[in-house]
């Protein structure tokens, strides 16, 4: 794949690969010197869809790895085996690249290296804590629809950075912000219905203590 090929281009060829299950191994390997921003496109796009466990909490788990290395200013990716291991259905890829490919290439039309920020190490490394901050949100989201502003964010920011467009990457912050938000939401009203379980279970049964 030439280091001129377009997002796009690339995804395009990472679902056409012939396996029944991509590990995460073969999709870095797919992806070669562009791994980190590429990556982070692809550990997005699954997520822009109504996905069902364990799906978000890999993608969120393995962009959390991603997002810690950029911060602390490596040049490839390093995952461990077992993240490396961890596998996807193709045609899950497949489905998601083929609905994220057409919007794709008409963002790369119109994108181009702009609000050069995001460009020098500091910013990259900025870039790096906001990314984990997403992949947070992303392994704490509500089931099947709370990723998907997430996925779309992580999505925008990983096309911005490959395309060099800070424009875009702003956009991603936008919808992250969002998606952050909601899954902050989701945790809160978690926690506050088991809390109001436990003191309803104190009240109801005396002795109890809880």
């Amino acid at each position: 794949m030439s280091s001129a090929a377009r997002t796009s281009d690339v995804l395009t060829m990472l679902a056409s690969q012939e396996s029944e299950r991509l590990t995460v191994g073969d999709i870095v390997a797919v992806l070669r010197d562009r791994a980190f921003a590429l990556l982070v496109v692809l550990l997005g796009l699954p997520n822009c869809l109504p996905m069902p466990p364990p799906i978000p909490l890999v993608c969120g788990l393995v962009l959390l790895v991603i997002a810690i290395q950029i911060v602390a200013g490596m040049s490839a990716p390093w995952l461990p085996r077992r993240l490396l291991d961890q596998s996807i259905a193709r045609a899950t890829v497949e489905k998601a690249v083929n609905r994220a490919v057409p919007l794709l290439r008409r963002l790369e039309r119109w994108s181009r290296p702009r609000l050069s920020v995001f460009d020098g190490a500091v910013g990259m490394r900025g870039m790096g804590v906001l990314i984990l901050a997403l992949a947070l949100a992303l392994i704490v989201a509500p089931p099947f629809f709370g990723q998907i502003p997430l996925g779309l964010a992580v999505s925008l920011i990983g096309l911005g950075l490959v395309e060099r467009d800070g424009f875009v990457v702003l956009i991603g912050l936008l919808i992250g912000g969002v998606g952050v938000g909601i899954s902050i939401g989701f945790v809160y009203t978690l926690f506050a219905s088991i809390m109001s379980a436990f003191t309803w279970l104190s009240q109801a049964i005396p002795g109890l203590g809880l």
